[in-house]
């Protein structure tokens, strides 16, 4: 048998592992959209 190539070494990538790295900048993005849209829509309705 051959030796395996490195490109079928590893493993798969998880796309949650890839997106760990980023929740400290995505979720207080996401939090200041959030509550932006929940002023707007108090706002309009008063």
């Amino acid at each position: 048998m051959s030796a395996p190539t490195p490109a079928t070494q590893g493993q798969p990538v998880d796309p949650v592992e890839a997106i760990v790295p980023m929740i400290p900048i995505v979720l207080p993005v996401v939090g200041g959209v959030l509550i932006f849209l929940l002023a707007f829509i108090a706002v309009s309705m008063a």
